[in-house]
């Protein structure tokens, strides 16, 4: 998974006061850059959904083989 500042592939700009002077090193994006590193990120965020539901999927066993009325832990060996 990528961090934050990954998703970033634009230049960053550092703000400035109009008089010139440095406002503090104030990193800023476009609008434009700032949201295609939105969308991207929320597309990875659905495909390490859909992983991680496959996942569970394949390591829970199926329904039918479990008894009627029976609990099983999702997470067994975690049990405190």
């Amino acid at each position: 998974m990528k961090a934050p500042a990954e998703y970033l592939d634009a230049p960053v700009l550092y703000l400035t006061y109009p008089t010139g002077e440095d406002a503090g090193q104030v990193p800023v994006v476009t609008y434009d850059d700032a949201l295609r590193a939105v969308e991207t990120a929320l597309a990875d965020a659905e495909k390490y959904k859909y992983l991680l539901l496959r996942a569970l999927r394949r390591s829970y066993p199926s329904p039918s083989a479990a008894a009627e009325g029976e609990i099983r832990e999702l997470y067994p060996g975690l049990a405190a």
